[in-house]
């Protein structure tokens, strides 16, 4: 079963993947990932999502948490929270693969009351365990809808639902129906996450967070720290960074434009807070940025 969702995979990343090994496929939230070398760390603020390794290794950081895992293995998020991940092992003989699922808070919701009463679990937004037969069936059945497309919109939705079926039934199972009941403390810190993720750059009202959440501003701190790692002013701090860091790499975006379009009204004290995340100033990162893409390009281009 891997080794055939592993070639399905293989076959769409080839035809299919752009030059961030990125293959965005027509069903809805999944994609494929495939590298040829081990990665620099990328820093990210992810969305719930499980991504199922077909080969190579991959670490992620969460705060002072840290996962290794590889072919044959699950990651899980579930809660919007910053990562820092590195592929650690892939080449052009053997890339890494994997099939990554955004999964679906309505979908969840909706099997959970199906479902019936389950235990759900607390604690860590980020976790690893082995990826079970039945999920890796259903990923294999959607990845082979590709190769039809005509049956795509008629047979995504049922395929999609059952791969969230067999993943609240797994081993990730009491982590994801956190996502599906209904005012949990997920689903409330999921509120106020998605408020400063739209109005990131503005000034941070805590209390307004704490009633988009239905808590008091004492309880949020407590829930969102527990759900994210962060508190709410370190969430912000690190999306704007992240965000920034973007502009600068994707959009060739002047650091101090940067800074002022995430919100920052000091350049320095951007800068400062830029290094301590990313271990370098901005003007050294992009430097060394650059170096890295014109060594990535010459090396493809000699292969």
């Amino acid at each position: 079963m891997t080794d055939a969702l592993l070639d399905a995979v293989r076959r769409y990343a080839e035809a299919h993947a752009d030059e961030n090994g990125v293959a965005q496929t027509p069903i809805p939230g999944l994609r494929v990932i495939r590298e040829t070398a081990p990665s620099l760390m990328q820093y990210a603020i992810c969305k719930p999502l499980v991504a199922l390794v077909l080969q190579g290794s991959k670490r992620v950081a969460m705060g002072s948490d840290s996962f290794d895992f590889g072919a044959g293995d699950s990651l899980l998020i579930t809660a919007d929270v910053p990562t820092v991940s590195q592929i650690t092992r892939a080449s052009i003989a053997v890339p890494y693969f994997s099939l990554v699922l955004d999964l679906d808070p309505a979908v969840i919701e909706a099997l959970v009351v199906e479902m019936g009463a389950l235990p759900v679990a607390t604690g860590a937004a980020v976790r690893v365990n082995p990826t079970e037969i039945e999920a890796a069936d259903a990923a294999l059945r959607l990845m082979r809808l590709l190769d039809r497309p005509a049956s795509v919109p008629i047979l995504q939705a049922q395929l999609l639902r059952e791969l969230h079926f067999w993943l609240l039934s797994g081993r990730h199972g009491g982590a994801i129906r956190s996502l599906g009941v209904a005012d949990s403390h997920a689903q409330r810190i999921a509120r106020a996450v998605a408020l400063i993720r739209a109005n990131f750059a503005e000034p941070l009202r805590v209390k307004q967070l704490a009633e988009a959440a239905g808590m008091s501003v004492s309880s949020f701190h407590e829930h969102f720290r527990a759900i994210t790692s962060l508190t709410p002013l370190q969430f912000q701090k690190q999306l704007r960074l992240i965000e920034a860091r973007r502009m600068m790499l994707a959009d060739g975006a002047m650091i101090s434009n940067a800074a002022y379009a995430v919100g920052y009204e000091s350049v320095p004290q951007f800068t400062r807070e830029y290094g301590r995340m990313f271990g370098l100033p901005p003007a050294r990162d992009m430097k060394a940025a650059m170096t890295r893409m014109l060594s990535a390009a010459w090396q493809g281009h000699a292969n």
